[in-house]
């Protein structure tokens, strides 16, 4: 008898890496649910995405400032 063949791993996606990344930006993730995402994307993506995060992050602080000490 053949034994079932596994299910071939997921493609990467960006979409993977954004959860990812924003569980990172939390830092509420369980280790062994990090594990399965990491094991589902591309490192590029995760940087590409991590360094859009972060500028939006940042433009966002600015914003508010600039904002705050307006009023």
């Amino acid at each position: 008898m053949e034994k079932p063949a596994a299910p071939p791993p997921a493609s990467p996606s960006v979409w993977s890496s954004i959860k990812l990344v924003a569980w990172s930006f939390l830092g509420i993730r369980s280790n062994s649910e990090y594990q399965k995402d990491l094991a589902k994307v591309n490192p590029m993506h995760v940087v590409g995405v991590a360094i859009v995060g972060v500028l939006l992050m940042v433009l966002g602080l600015i914003t508010l400032v600039n904002w705050v000490v307006a009023k």
